[in-house]
């Protein structure tokens, strides 16, 4: 091999080329592809170089997560090219916002960061705020963003990166909860709460396989007889301290943590042994359990429960499968498998929330979903605002000339009972008829002689 001055010289090159090469490449796995911003993998680099840093010279980080408000009507107003055009010039907003020694990120999606000192952090949060508020022209449009702000600083509220990103998410939510627009600092009263999420976050864990979460029943009535033709599978978690929860006070937490599944096999499990009997003896006809779009995110999801269908003495032909419109709108060809899956065995497939969106009708026209359930948001002035109560008899008819089964969920007067039954809608459920009720009061409501729904059967 050549040791010329001129190989060396190319050598050089060739190890300069290389390098430049490798930062380049360093660079781009670092950078958020639309708006130039560090991504979230470089921006949870440099945040523990930060605490390490502050740990040194015993210092301080402050960290503000960045979440827009409304982005996804935004987005589905414009369109994605449009929704990508605010991001990246918000981005660079952001960027110019920057001070020497801060680090500002996208995390994904409408979520950003600032990585910064713990100086005039509510100076800081109004600027941020300020800044998402500015109007901005796309094609053409003039749009109004606008943001939300949650802030939390090392190691005044948490002394690991975990806590620390925990705890400004937990002040962004507070902000957004209160109306966006706005921006919220860690405090004590945060703290306090989130101890209270971790002790029922472990409570949870245990609730599970310690059999705590169990089914609940609604009746499902039939409107022209009144008489209950079916129940709704409803969770409850029966707490040694708290009492019984609803499932607002665990399901979203089930949800984050992952626990949905093993939540849902295990009420649909009790649920089958339970209800089995009653379809056997001629008592109701259906038994409709909800599914969350988590679970049905999972290719296997429909083998799954018809494997554990299998193991029970509930005829498939007896079971509803509850999905929402959310799961059509994520993955429209994964819902066709399932949908269609679930229909050959005999299991029904009911559209939840129906009347909220926009693809239900087609949903209805090329899936093979035979049930609906009106969204109680629709029922609540039904019969009582003329403007609510046409467009509900608009979509009953649609519904009924394609040959789909409705059912209106929320039912909680006799005024709503009587146009619904008038307007032909078939089921009803609500607190008219009854409340949820555990395993041993629902039976015993159904094996009573006829249980009529009360009074809605009397007034005809």
């Amino acid at each position: 091999m050549s040791n010329s001055p001129q190989s060396l010289t190319n050598l050089a090159a060739r190890v300069a080329e290389l390098e430049a090469e490798r930062e380049l490449t360093l660079q781009f796995a670092q950078t958020d592809a639309l708006t130039g911003l560090v991504n979230r993998g470089a921006f949870t680099t440099g945040l523990i170089e930060r605490i390490e840093k502050a740990q040194e010279n015993d210092g301080s980080v402050a960290l503000f997560i960045i979440d827009l408000d409304r982005f996804k009507v935004l987005n589905d107003t414009l369109g994605h090219h449009a929704g990508d055009q605010l991001l990246a010039e918000l981005g660079q907003r952001l960027r110019d916002e920057a001070r020497p020694g801060d680090l500002v990120a996208r995390l994904g999606g409408d979520e950003f960061a600032l990585i910064t000192s713990d100086h005039d952090i509510s100076v800081r949060a109004q600027r941020l705020i300020s800044l998402l508020s500015l109007p901005q022209t796309i094609y053409g449009r003039t749009v109004v963003p606008g943001g939300s702000v949650g802030v939390a600083v090392y190691p005044r509220d948490a002394h690991d990166i975990v806590d620390l990103q925990r705890f400004a998410d937990m002040a962004l939510y507070r902000a957004k909860t209160l109306g966006g627009r706005r921006f919220s600092i860690f405090d004590a009263e945060l703290r306090d709460e989130s101890l209270r999420r971790r002790t029922l976050e472990d409570e949870l864990r245990r609730a599970i396989p310690a059999g705590e979460i169990e089914p609940w029943f609604q009746p499902i009535i039939d409107s022209m007889t009144g008489r209950m033709v079916g129940v709704e599978v409803l969770a409850r978690w029966r707490h040694p301290e708290q009492g019984l929860l609803a499932p607002a006070a665990f399901v979203p937490m089930a949800e984050e943590l992952g626990l949905i599944g093993a939540i849902d096999e295990a009420i649909f499990e009790a649920a089958c042994a339970r209800t089995a009997p009653w379809v056997a003896d001629g008592l109701i006809e259906v038994v409709s359990c909800n599914v969350s779009p988590r679970d049905l995110m999972d290719p296997a999801f429909s083998r799954k429960l018809i494997g554990r269908l299998a193991k029970t003495a509930l005829p498939a032909t007896a079971l509803t499968v509850e999905i929402t419109e959310t799961f059509l709108l994520q993955d429209m060809a994964l819902a066709r498998r399932h949908i269609e899956r679930l229909a050959s065995r005999g299991i029904n497939v009911a559209l939840d929330d129906f009347g909220t969106g926009y693809s239900n009708l087609r949903a209805l026209m090329h899936l093979p979903i035979k049930t609906v359930k009106l969204d109680r948001s629709l029922i609540d002035d039904v019969g009582r605002d003329a403007r609510v109560s046409k467009l509900v008899a608009s979509m009953l008819h649609a519904a009924r000339s394609l040959g789909v089964r409705i059912i209106a969920e929320g039912v909680e007067h006799e005024s709503q009972a009587l146009f619904l039954r008038a307007a032909g809608c078939d089921r009803m459920q609500g607190y008219f008829f009854a409340r949820p009720m555990p395993a041993e009061a629902m039976e015993q409501k159904l094996r009573e002689a006829d249980s009529p729904a009360p009074r809605l059967a009397a007034t005809g």
